[in-house]
């Protein structure tokens, strides 16, 4: 089932998420849903706040740019717990444009370091720890973003946040345009 993603200015980007047990109430079927939904978007990745639940869940998917980096063939990977623990301060940062599915028609360029440490269970909840760099990464630290709290706007330079304040708020009024489903906070 496609669910809506739930845009800029809804109270539950902002939350920080809690982590599940297997107990979590139907999670097979959120999970599946991610996925379509993921799939409807044209994203890489999506993290359960963004589809109104405030659990830290974030479904990726990099085959679809297995012609750019073929080493991403049939990645399709579901994180749950995840967290990040820490950064390689030697691989150095690297600033690419980034965008956002709650974010809808707005790009920035985002700084990040390009290699991190991170802690998550996988579908069977079995745990993994490991280091991560190149655009994988990239995309784990915008996901996992999403379950601080945080938003990929938070990381660019006041001067430019200031300058697409009036998009973002439009966003927030829900004017904008795309192809998938989406939820705006009602006032």
């Amino acid at each position: 089932m496609l669910l809506p993603i739930y845009v800029y200015g809804h109270p539950v980007l902002r939350k920080v998420a809690e982590d599940i047990t297997p107990e979590y109430p139907d999670l097979k079927e959120l999970i599946q849903n991610m996925w379509e939904t993921l799939d409807n978007s044209n994203g890489v990745g999506l993290a359960a706040p963004q589809v109104g639940k405030a659990i830290r869940l974030v479904v990726i998917d990099l085959d679809v740019l297995k012609e750019d980096f073929p080493e991403y063939e049939n990645f399709r990977k579901v994180f749950i717990n995840a967290h990040v623990l820490g950064f390689d301060e030697e691989s150095g940062k690297e600033t690419l444009e980034e965008g956002c599915l709650s974010i809808p028609g707005l790009s920035e360029s985002v700084t990040r370091p390009k290699k991190i440490h991170v802690k998550y269970m996988d579908e069977e909840f079995n745990e993994h720890d490991e280091w991560v760099e190149g655009y994988l990464a990239r995309v784990m630290q915008h996901e996992f973003d999403h379950l601080e709290g945080t938003m990929y706007v938070d990381r660019v330079n006041a001067l430019r946040k200031n300058l697409i304040g009036g998009k973002l708020k439009n966003i927030m009024k829900g004017k904008f345009r795309c192809s998938y489903k989406t939820k705006v906070l009602k006032k």
